[in-house]
């Protein structure tokens, strides 16, 4: 590795501590959602935030939009928000000479933080307005090709449970989601905490660690971080071996899973895996990065067979069996 590689992992990983000791004065546990979603931004993709109303899901945003130094906007999905209350809209003004022009203005989406809250409540026209923005990074609108600002990242969250008025998200759409991170309940003693810290009299401001281009060369060192070939290997088996029709899928794929991730998947684990690294300070991944990554970015590229789901069988127990199966044979070898 280059000296002045290793120097920038180096100084990244200081800077990283930083930010996670910045989110932790507003944010208390949940220390694993607040990993992911670092790397998600330092990988340069967006989030799919799962869980319950009331778990910091849009606190969590807002403080990472102030500790990566990012301009923020929130845009709350409903039945009947349209694509244009997202990417914005051309209005007519007459000037004081009597002229009449079109002028642009600018939706929400022009935001290098966007969160997208309870996405899956918007009809499927509204959310597809997302798809060029999270792929490409612009948008179309009147015939006309609009860059957004750089960089531009998509929080989005879901509630799980209230499936009334909601309108399940494509599976082209989770495909351009990095990650899914699941929010869990708080313990009691990390519960106690949160009251204690939310009920006074004031509340701690997080302080601010990166910008706008820190960030972007923060990702640039991500993606120039090396990576083992016994990693990549692990990397691509265990995406070969959650589709049920390859050839090397296990027998628990071939009989419970209807389709398996694509390549999408794979490149996903491999910027994760370098971001995981960075965020434990060291400066390469290893094979436990990608087991313990599995569930968050295979989840919700792949779904189970109508019989499977009949049965009681768990995706998420599924992919733990295959992670275990791959990184098994990977240390035989």
């Amino acid at each position: 590795m280059a000296d002045d590689l290793l120097n920038e992992i180096e100084a990244l990983g200081t800077r990283l501590v930083e930010a996670r000791r910045a989110v932790a004065t507003r944010i208390i546990g949940q220390d694993e959602v607040v990993e992911l979603s670092l790397a998600a931004m330092l990988s340069g993709g967006h989030a799919l935030l799962m869980g319950l109303p009331g778990l910091g899901k849009t606190r969590l945003v807002e403080t990472l939009a102030t500790v990566m130094g990012l301009s923020g906007s929130r845009i709350q999905f409903t039945p009947d928000l349209m694509p244009a209350d997202i990417l914005g809209s051309e209005v007519l003004e007459t000037a004081a000479d009597g002229t009449r022009a079109f002028r642009y203005i600018e939706g929400p989406i022009f935001a290098q933080l966007l969160m997208a809250d309870e996405i899956n409540r918007a009809s499927p026209r509204t959310q597809s307005a997302l798809l060029q923005a999270m792929q490409e990074r612009e948008v179309t609108i009147a015939g006309q090709t609009r860059k957004l600002p750089a960089p531009f990242h998509v929080l989005a969250t879901q509630n799980p449970i209230e499936q009334e008025g909601t309108y399940p998200l494509p599976e082209a759409q989770l495909d351009r989601f990095l990650v899914k991170i699941d929010v869990a309940y708080p313990d009691r003693a990390t519960e106690r905490d949160i009251v204690l810290a939310t009920t006074g009299g004031a509340e701690a401001d997080a302080p601010v660690v990166f910008d706008a281009a820190t960030l972007i060369a923060a990702q640039g060192v991500v993606r120039r971080m090396p990576v083992g070939d016994s990693v990549v290997d692990l990397i691509l088996d265990l995406v070969r071996a959650c589709r049920p029709d390859d050839e090397d899928a296990p027998q628990t794929v071939r009989r419970h899973v209807a389709w398996g991730p694509g390549p999408r998947a794979a490149q996903a684990l491999m910027l994760l895996t370098r971001a995981q690294a960075l965020l434990e300070g060291r400066l390469a991944p290893d094979p436990s990065d990608v087991a313990r990554l599995a569930r968050p970015v295979l989840s919700h590229r792949m779904a189970l067979s109508f019989a499977a789901r009949a049965e009681g069988v768990e995706l998420e127990n599924v992919i733990d069996e295959v992670a275990a199966r791959v990184t098994r044979v990977e240390r035989a070898a």
